[in-house]
């Protein structure tokens, strides 16, 4: 199969879809490997390097669209990519189509078959395409939270961790799943006073054993978020439903309640976005200001360290590229039922349910597309 992979041309978004090492792998599989050079620049690889290791590097993105077989991406196709896509071409990225009715339709009548990163799913739920982004999104949070909080960022002056006499910044993480458990983890290992939300015990369970006498853990309710949100100095909001868009758990009131110069980071901005007053900005604008408190609400977080996050994609997006590669989409999904939750398009079809559900399209089992 010819594997696609042109730059990234999202704002501020620095990541590659794969290492020079994950093109080895492609190629000793019998695949062919066409890139556009200088995708892989900002993260720190060379066109040289990705030719030594067995890959085509050709000047335009159109030239790798129309050779390649399947497009391998890190984010959504923009305006200028739609038109190069074609009907049947496997587009493997992160779709976050739920936030989205237009790109959804865009792609619909390009009739791709469109896999998204953020919906391959095992049989105990766990994202493992989204988990490694999810980890750096965390803890990246905390960093851009701590920067926000100093006063020539327009925050309130406050140290994260405060001193020996004065209290350490209030930090409250609403959801913990991997996005959350990082965030907290991080928080918490700088000297925050951290206090942590979700509507399930089981990871607030699992907080308090790592973390036990640290951090406050609280169920999630609109009350307790309310009072929560009103004295924290730092907000990292962290809620999903996969595929889905995300719930808006963080009302204007509340943020109106919110001290002067305090932060929200919603990182579930790329799935519409968990708080009523956020929208997404971008890195080169990353932060508005509303109610007088500091808005972060970029979709791509992770493009801020793309060295460390092309590494940690690859490693988890191969074992799936390769199965696709060798096998085609259609046997790879009758045969890994992970990467089948992940197939959201095809042929003009919606098949995945919180997508389809999200905008109340119609949606199409994949098991009737693939036939069995």
């Amino acid at each position: 199969m010819v594997i696609g992979v042109p730059r990234e041309i999202k704002d501020g978004e620095n990541r590659v879809a794969i290492t020079p090492a994950g093109v080895a792998s492609l190629v000793e599989r019998g695949h062919r490997v066409v890139i556009e050079a200088g995708a892989g620049l900002a993260s720190g690889f060379r066109d040289e390097e990705y030719c030594a290791h067995g890959a085509e590097v050709v000047s335009s993105a159109r030239e790798v669209y129309e050779r390649g077989e399947m497009v391998l991406k890190v984010k959504e196709p923009l305006e200028p990519e739609l038109p190069l896509l074609r009907r049947g071409q496997v587009l493997f990225t992160y779709l976050h189509l739920a936030s989205s009715r237009e790109l959804t339709c865009a792609l619909l009548e390009r009739g791709v078959v469109g896999i998204g990163y953020e919906t391959v799913q095992l049989d105990d739920g766990t994202l493992p395409l989204l988990v490694p982004m999810s980890e750096v999104a965390g803890r990246f949070a905390v960093q851009v939270g701590a920067r926000l909080l100093e006063s020539h960022a327009g925050g309130r002056g406050i140290l994260l961790a405060g001193v020996p006499g004065v209290a350490p910044a209030e930090v409250a993480v609403i959801g913990c799943g991997v996005v959350g458990l990082n965030a907290v983890k991080m928080a918490a290992g700088l000297g925050a006073s951290v206090t942590a939300l979700d509507c399930n015990y089981e990871p607030l369970r699992h907080l308090d054993d790592v973390v036990r006498g640290r951090v406050i853990t609280l169920i999630s309710n609109p009350y307790t978020i309310a009072q929560t949100v009103a004295y924290a100095d730092l907000v990292i909001s962290s809620v999903l439903v996969p595929g889905a868009r995300a719930p808006q758990v963080i009302t204007e009131q509340m943020v109106r309640e919110m001290k002067e110069g305090s932060v929200i980071i919603d990182v579930a901005i790329d799935q519409g976005g968990s708080v009523e007053t956020m929208r997404p900005t971008s890195h080169s604008h990353p932060v508005f200001v509303k109610h007088g408190v500091l808005h972060y609400g970029v979709p791509n977080m992770p493009a801020a360290v793309p060295r460390t996050s092309t590494w940690a994609l690859t490693n988890a997006t191969l074992r799936y590229v390769c199965a696709i590669a060798d096998l085609g989409w259609k046997k790879a999904a009758r045969t890994d039922s992970a990467l089948a939750r992940g197939v959201q398009l095809v042929d003009g079809k919606i098949t995945h349910r919180a997508v389809a559900d999200s905008f109340g399209m119609e949606y199409v089992p994949l098991e009737y597309v693939l036939g069995g």
